[in-house]
């Protein structure tokens, strides 16, 4: 089994290092990682400069490679020039520091590269431990996610679905369990903090707070991490709301 494994924290991660340890159990493992931190990047391609890519790193069973692009770019860089002659057969990101649920999935790096994998037809998830340090422990993740790797290789997905893997940041002995779910309905508050630099001209700092819609529901992927599950959803590359299309064809006379 070649298992391709990707992020958007950057090739020297904690969570990517964390990441390799879990997969290399399955099998080879080659990486292809941004050179630095691509958060919020979601699916952004490289076009106006070139993307450079060297190895890092190479032994029996592990080949790392860090990439000037964003982590779409890392994928489809991967794709044409080491997947070639064949696809691999798993794509993972992560593990990205941090948690990405409800509309933070729209602007994830980490789901954006699960998203690319799935265009070239890999199976693909990403997966998150709701800790933004850079000291965090995945312990929880090294215990969870070779179960959820195996659910995925004995059942695996549809076509054009890719998996969002959220880890509650809880000791192992303390997440209940794992739940299948949905996303959460929310949005964010306050994003821009206005500020004055030293000649007195105005700049913005990216800030906010998330406010959950639904703080009640239980099967949203916030509500299900708050309870101390591992929070799994699956996401489409379609994103086509085929309800609303057959309600507006009823009523919409062009």
């Amino acid at each position: 089994m070649h298992i391709f494994i990707t992020n958007d924290d950057g090739y020297l991660s904690p969570g990517l290092a964390a990441l390799i340890e879990i997969m290399r159990v399955c099998g080879e493992v080659t990486v292809v990682a941004p050179e630095e931190g691509q958060s919020g990047m979601s699916s952004a391609l490289t076009v106006k400069t070139p993307i450079r890519m060297r190895e890092v790193r190479s032994e029996p069973g592990l080949t790392v490679y860090a990439s000037s692009g964003t982590p779409a770019d890392c994928v489809k860089l991967a794709m044409n020039t080491i997947f070639v002659d064949r696809k691999p057969d798993l794509l993972t990101s992560g593990i990205n520091h941090g948690s990405n649920t409800s509309v933070a999935v729209i602007y994830s790096g980490t789901l954006g590269a699960a998203a690319e994998g799935v265009l070239y037809g890999v199976p693909s998830i990403g997966f998150s431990l709701t800790d933004y340090s850079f000291k965090a422990d995945f312990s929880a993740c090294k215990a969870y996610i070779p179960k959820i790797i195996a659910q995925a290789l004995a059942h695996p997905f549809a076509s054009q679905v890719f998996l969002n893997v959220n880890i509650p940041n809880r000791p192992t002995d303390a997440i209940k369990g794992i739940r299948l779910c949905r996303q959460t309905k929310g949005a964010w508050s306050e994003e821009y903090e206005t500020r004055i630099d030293p000649s007195g001209n105005p700049y913005y700092w990216l800030t906010g707070s998330f406010v959950n819609h639904e703080p009640d529901a239980p099967d949203a992927d916030e509500n299900v991490l708050k309870e101390g599950y591992i929070a799994i959803v699956p996401h489409q590359v379609d994103m086509t709301d085929y309800k609303e299309l057959e309600r507006l064809e009823r009523l919409w006379r062009f």
